[in-house]
């Protein structure tokens, strides 16, 4: 007697069942919202979550006090400057030339404010008859700190340097009551306001962004490669189906335990990334011509950073299985984005993502990236903090991944029973 014929189901009996629905349904709609609030919040208004902005104060000013004053005019506006906080936006550092130099070299400062050694003496000299030389402010952008953070200090900057051109002027006008209209104009506002560029970065560095898409390119090639050999492993090894179009194939189930599985995918990870960095630094610096002076480095520091990225996701994949991949990319992606400080500075974003910072792989790996491409591989421009978390995250994935392969080994659970060939 032949056995009955189960009937093919369709596309239209199955769209009725609403429990088929509700699972898609759910984590569609979490993972829209949860990432229009993750990407945008971070973004969305950064003058309004601007706070403390690190930005140099130098006076250099070696002119005598003013008749009547203790200070002359460079120790007045810049100790003026500081005091106003202006909400608490900038952060004002009150350094020396020279100092102020080696922070804008090692990035620890966002651009800077300079007030001229001759500026008190310029100043006095308006008041003078057949005066035509106007005092100068300069404001220093630091474009190696990312546009957004470079064109933010400037805007604090030379709002600072006009409101103190604006009190300089009530004084000098009030010296001068008896100047001709021209001169009452010129004694108002006095004060030159010139931007320069205060540590250049080379024509192919995206304006300050290479070091962002760079680090995006690191964590990608680590979190893609680590899920693609981890899919290619599972499929050898007869643990998960090899689907090609049309063709469908399972191979023979190889026996092995998830501590040695994993320990493969491991050992490939770090052979099969040192191929795809060496694509990604040959294409960024040989073919496009970003502009790299550390090259050497550049490339050790890059293995090192997507294979800490990898191993992370290979120890994820272990520990979670199948949504490993969702947790991966929320983990190195999602959160990282916005928490990196690459693009928008952390003093400009809400708290939340200043505390994922502490610990998010991107913003630890960009840093580093910076500071070898923009700030000649300074350790203290951010370099040495990138190494030292590199092997801790490192650390973490070997610790991790393997804590949990091992716990399930030894509590019996097995991914699958071997299968015949």
């Amino acid at each position: 007697m032949a056995e009955p014929v189960t009937p093919q189901a369709t596309a239209a009996t199955l769209l009725r069942r609403p429990r088929l629905w509700l699972v898609p349904t759910v984590l569609t709609a979490l993972l829209a919202l949860l990432l229009s609030l993750l990407y945008m919040g971070g973004i969305v208004n950064p003058n309004r979550e601007l706070k403390n902005l690190p930005i140099a104060l130098v006076d250099d000013d070696t002119g005598k006090p003013p008749p009547g004053q203790q200070e002359n005019l460079g120790a007045q506006i810049t100790t003026a400057i500081a005091a106003d906080t202006g909400g608490g936006k900038a952060e004002w550092r009150r350094l020396t030339h020279t100092e102020a130099r080696d922070q804008l070299e090692s990035g620890k400062v966002y651009g800077a404010l300079v007030v001229p050694a001759d500026f008190t003496d310029t100043v006095v000299a308006l008041t003078t008859p057949g005066a035509t030389q106007k005092p100068t402010l300069t404001v220093l952008t630091n474009p190696g700190k990312g546009s957004l953070g470079s064109s933010l200090a400037a805007q604090i900057t030379t709002k600072a340097a006009h409101q103190a051109s604006q009190g300089i002027g009530r004084q000098l006008t009030a010296a001068g009551a008896q100047a001709g209209p021209t001169a009452k104009l010129l004694l108002a506002d006095p004060v030159n306001v010139v931007t320069q560029v205060g540590r250049p970065i080379g024509a192919a560095s995206g304006l300050g962004l290479t070091a962002f898409y760079y680090t995006l390119l690191l964590v990608l090639a680590g979190f893609m490669g680590g899920n693609v050999i981890s899919n290619g492993v599972d499929t050898a090894l007869g643990y998960a189906d090899n689907e090609i179009g049309p063709w469908h194939t399972r191979r023979p189930t190889v026996p092995i335990n998830r501590t040695q599985t994993l320990l493969l995918k491991m050992v490939m990870t770090a052979g099969i990334t040192l191929v795809s960095v060496s694509l990604v630094l040959l294409a960024c610096v040989g073919i496009l011509g970003m502009d790299a002076s550390h090259v050497p480095l550049l490339w050790v520091y890059s293995y090192c950073a997507a294979l800490a990225v990898g191993l992370g996701v290979q120890a994820i994949n272990a520990a979670f299985g199948g949504i490993g991949q969702l947790v991966s990319m929320f983990v190195f992606i999602v959160l990282g984005l916005p928490s990196s400080g690459a693009t928008v500075p952390l003093q400009a974003v809400p708290g939340f993502y200043r505390f994922l910072s502490l610990f998010e792989p991107m913003r630890q790996l960009s840093d580093g990236v910076r500071a070898i491409l923009y700030f000649d591989a300074r350790g203290d421009a951010g370099l040495t903090r990138s190494w030292i978390m590199i092997a801790i995250g490192a650390v973490l994935a070997l610790l991790f991944g393997f804590a949990m392969t091992g716990y399930y080994d030894r509590t019996g659970h097995k991914r699958l029973t071997p299968q015949p060939a």
